[in-house]
């Protein structure tokens, strides 16, 4: 039930912020998944991969990350969605870098340079998807678009130096939001002393007093897998019992984990399984 809930949060939200390049949808879309990180990072390619090329520019600043996925007319091809979506983001005044197909772009190679979620929020064919990267000043965006049967997915990343935190769609409550900033050392649980990451879903339980919350454990996938979705349950348990302890009730929290079923990185680098161990949000 945990599992099925995280996977398939299809729910109905309220409008972007402001700042944020919203992509037009040919139909009804559902964002699938959200997350925002101040301060982030990630990878946004300005040309295609080449086998002599060096690794795609890091963008640093606030971090919006997106995705939605839909079911477009009959007949519908990943340039039907792109189109569109590339006419908005000129008409909203970014400078297009990188405008490219799946063999342009650099096929496989490139598909995997890429910040994007994992299945089910974001599926790439990679036999048939479509990037953009633009630039806005000192504002980074990217864009991915594929597609599956008669589903279409794209993943739209918002990169903002200097800004504000950029809040998911609708804050806690409405979706899974990541607490970017707790630091679980490898094999570790324990939450001690101030928890900087806490505060801000602290002060929405305390502000929105009838909201229910599920924390949601993750560890990366190195070890035995029975030990890892203990761990994480272990992990979510430690938040929860933080905010217990901060006079939040606990029959309004529950906890439990996923071991390594959901990463959100690569589990080839440490810094991608840093980014794995995670404890994210739900509504309940």
């Amino acid at each position: 039930m945990i599992r099925r809930l995280y996977l398939c949060l299809c729910l109905g939200l309220a409008a972007a912020p402001a700042s944020a390049f919203t992509p037009p949808f040919p139909g009804p879309a559902t964002l699938t998944r959200e997350e925002a990180a101040d301060p982030g990072s990630t990878a946004i390619p300005t040309a295609p991969w080449t086998e002599e090329g060096a690794p795609p520019p890091v963008a640093e600043g606030a971090v919006l990350r997106s995705a939605w996925q839909m079911t477009p007319p009959e007949g519908f091809t990943t340039l039907s969605i792109l189109q569109p979506i590339r006419a908005a983001i000129v008409a909203d005044g970014w400078e297009i870098l990188l405008d490219c197909d799946t063999d342009r772009c650099g096929g496989y190679d490139f598909r995997y340079a890429l910040d994007l979620f994992p299945e089910p929020e974001m599926h790439v064919d990679l036999g048939d998807f479509r990037f953009i990267s633009a630039q806005r000043g000192a504002a980074r965006l990217a864009v991915t678009v594929s597609r599956s049967g008669v589903e279409a997915f794209v993943q739209r990343t918002e990169v903002t130096p200097d800004a504000p935190t950029p809040l998911p769609q609708a804050g806690f409550g409405a979706q899974a939001v990541v607490l970017e900033g707790l630091d679980f050392a490898s094999g570790e649980s324990a939450l001690q002393g101030a928890q900087p990451a806490l505060e801000p879903l602290l002060d929405w339980l305390r502000r929105t007093p009838q909201a229910r919350v599920m924390l949601v454990g993750h560890t990366d996938r190195s070890g035995d897998a029975a030990a890892n979705l203990a761990l994480s349950r272990s992990r979510a348990e430690a938040v929860r019992d933080w905010l217990i302890t901060q006079g939040i009730a606990a029959e309004r929290l529950r906890a439990d984990g996923v071991g390594g079923l959901a990463p959100r990185d690569t589990d080839a680098t440490e810094a991608g399984r840093a980014r794995n161990r995670r404890v994210e949000v739900l509504p309940d």
